[in-house]
């Protein structure tokens, strides 16, 4: 039996499934079809009323590492009653139990929240239980903070996979990140561009980041030419200010001055949701541009198959927020709809201007809308761009090569341990 194949990997994710999310749940149907063992453990139960049909798909079992409410600790675990802190102590205590050595390894927890403590003890505590060999988590944030501290807890190694928020916000904390990349026996992240960020930002300690690519499941994708389709834009996305939907909105204006006949839909809710229709309002664009809420995935394939063009006017949030690398954006790549991108991160590394998609600067509807204006117009560009894009994503973004390469990071971490411990 293969290496891969005897090891059990825990997965760790702030809520699952998440709707925006689609990238954890390929990749995890990938290690399951190479015949991995995955548990999924969640800090948070899900929380969006639309999830992807391909989740259905999946076996491994889900954990939600809830913080206990009746009976055992209150919800909140900043609470200062005596139930809350008695129960607290009872988990710990029944941790040592199953892992004797817990208290000579709790110190590495100082200075981390209550909240992240009791989780990893949980998590630590069921990693042992299940023979779990490797924990993995995606983002750098609380999933990670939560899964530095079970593997230590455990004795075993864990990496992560850091994608955009989690790495370009203001609220992340370089001390709190530089731990977190120390301690990983391997870092992976979604573009070249991130990697080259923080191995620039955090220096030694992110030497150990490599780049793997999220990947798309291509057989359930295919792709159908854009020759012949109505001039029809659209885009996926939440309605978030990093989706830059306020200039596609000023562009859709802009088209509409020039006399070019379109539709517009936005698929996606968020908080900008009511700003953004006022602006179509104000702009009197109506019966252009219609926002319609989330859809499930086969829908959203169904959308994007019908429309001439896929509008990504991505941009760089005043708090530093900013998209790594979209994969409602892959996707629509390799369904056959050509795209209208910004310089964004890693974007380019996918979208290269002219070859298999057009790139435009960020925050400016004149040229977004003189790129979108060529794509509804010129039926051979679309073709042509939408070709090559199929191809760069069989040749780079494919899920079972891409998820092969994760699970040699596995193997490689567990192979590290096992050298140490000799």
């Amino acid at each position: 039996m293969s290496e891969e194949k005897i090891m059990r990997i825990g997965y760790v994710v702030k809520r699952y499934p998440r709707y925006s999310e689609t990238f954890v749940v390929n990749e995890i149907l990938a290690h399951e079809n190479a015949g991995l063992t995955i548990n999924i453990f969640a800090l948070r139960p899900p929380c969006d009323t639309h999830f992807q049909n391909c989740i259905s798909q999946v076996r491994a079992p889900v954990t939600y590492i809830r913080k206990p409410v009746e009976g055992r600790m209150s919800e909140s675990l900043n609470s200062t009653s005596p139930t809350a802190a008695s129960y607290f102590w009872a988990e710990l205590q029944e941790l040592g139990q199953v892992i004797p050595d817990f208290w000579q390894k709790l110190a590495i927890a100082q200075g981390e929240r209550a909240s992240t403590v009791y989780q990893a003890a949980w998590l630590a505590r069921e990693v042992r239980l299940r023979g779990i060999s490797h924990l993995h988590a995606h983002f750098a944030s609380v999933a990670t903070s939560v899964t530095r501290l079970a593997a230590h807890f455990a004795g075993v190694p864990y990496s992560f996979t850091a994608h955009a928020k989690d790495i370009f916000h203001e609220s992340v904390d370089f001390d709190d990140m530089t731990r977190k990349l120390r301690d990983a026996s391997r870092v992976v992240t979604v573009s070249d561009y991130n990697k080259q960020y923080l191995q620039q930002t955090y220096g030694k300690v992110a030497q150990n980041v490599e780049r793997i690519y999220n990947g798309l499941n291509l057989s359930e994708l295919n792709y159908q030419s854009p020759e012949n389709r109505p001039s029809r834009i659209i885009s996926v996305g939440r309605l978030v200010e990093k989706k830059g939907l306020s200039v596609l909105i000023n562009a859709c204006a802009l088209l509409k001055q020039w006399g070019c006949h379109f539709q517009c839909q936005i698929v996606g809710n968020g908080n900008l949701e009511t700003a953004l229709n006022q602006q179509i309002e104000a702009l009197k664009l109506q019966s252009f541009v219609k926002i319609m809420g989330p859809r499930p995935q086969n829908e959203v394939f169904e959308l994007i198959q019908e429309s001439a063009v896929f509008a990504a006017p991505y941009l760089i949030g005043k708090d530093g927020n900013r998209d790594g690398l979209p994969t409602v954006l892959l996707e629509a790549m390799a369904l056959g709809t050509p795209c209208v991108a910004t310089d964004v991160t890693g974007i380019p590394e996918m979208i290269r201007h002219q070859q298999t998609g057009l790139i435009v600067p960020q925050n400016n509807a004149e040229d977004l809308a003189i790129a979108l204006r060529t794509l509804l117009t010129d039926k051979t560009l679309r073709v042509q761009l939408s070709s090559n894009a199929r191809k760069l994503m069989e040749s780079e973004f494919n899920i079972t090569h891409n998820s092969a390469a994760l699970r040699e990071v596995f193997i490689s971490s567990n192979h590290q341990l096992l050298a140490v411990n000799s």
